[in-house]
């Protein structure tokens, strides 16, 4: 595993232009929930019953006491070492942008300028019915928009909702255009934000993984890595700098 985690350095030295590609399991070591192991949040509920389209307009009430839940969770947790280590990265020229699943923010709040956040953010909420955006600390106390009486929602994608298209194409073009394509806590079992490392690899990037179970990608990436992300980009970022 040391060796890899120095070849994981090496590469990243080398590279020039490096993509971030985070998943729960990123944010799970804030102390947040993830979404699909025993304890995960579905493994509690239902999506549909909870995090749909379909919730929104006919079970608002549920709906809204998990998103505010979710939202008053944010104001306990802080970004990790990972998310740290990422942010310092940026700054050194060491990675270009993140490509992020997660909707907690953290990158940005560890200090990370360039993310692009696939199924968008719980800071904020936005009116279903305007499309205005407010800081998801509204949420607790309104449910509907003081411009236009619509209903209020957490600025995120909902199961039953297309991922953001600009978005989505952006991280496209990052998957295409970089030489190193860095998976950090993604099962990489959501589409269509599963096959960037795909689009990555066969575009020439090199590919690693740090997850702590398989994933479907294992067997083409040039280096996977089972430890928790903060272990590794730490070790990674002590060889750096020795470099």
């Amino acid at each position: 595993m040391g060796n890899t985690i120095e070849v994981l350095a090496q590469a990243l030295l080398k590279s020039g232009n490096t993509v971030v590609f985070s998943g729960a399991g990123m944010s799970t070591e804030s102390g947040l929930p993830d979404f699909r192991s025993p304890n995960g949040l579905w493994g509690k509920h239902r999506p549909e019953d909870l995090a749909s389209t379909d919730a929104l307009n006919r079970n608002f009430k549920q709906f809204a006491a998990f998103y505010r839940q979710r939202i008053e969770t944010l104001g306990e947790v802080q970004p990790n070492r990972g998310h740290l280590i990422l942010a310092e990265w940026e700054l050194k020229g060491l990675v270009s942008a993140v490509v992020t699943q997660n909707v907690d923010g953290l990158h940005q709040a560890a200090g990370s300028k360039t993310v692009h956040e696939l199924h968008g953010t719980l800071r904020k909420v936005r009116c279903q019915s305007c499309g205005r955006e407010f800081p998801a600390e509204r949420f607790s106390s309104e449910t509907t928009c003081a411009q236009c009486g619509g209903k209020l929602r957490p600025a995120v994608v909902l199961f039953g909702e297309m991922l953001p298209e600009k978005t989505l194409d952006e991280a496209m073009e990052l998957a295409a255009s970089c030489s190193l394509f860095l998976v950090l806590g993604s099962s990489l079992a959501v589409s269509p934000a599963n096959i960037l490392p795909e689009r990555a690899k066969r575009h020439g990037a090199g590919l690693f993984i740090v997850n702590n179970t398989p994933t479907h990608l294992d067997f083409t990436a040039d280096g996977v890595i089972r430890d928790s992300i903060g272990h590794v980009l730490s070790v990674a970022d002590e060889i750096l700098q020795k470099k």
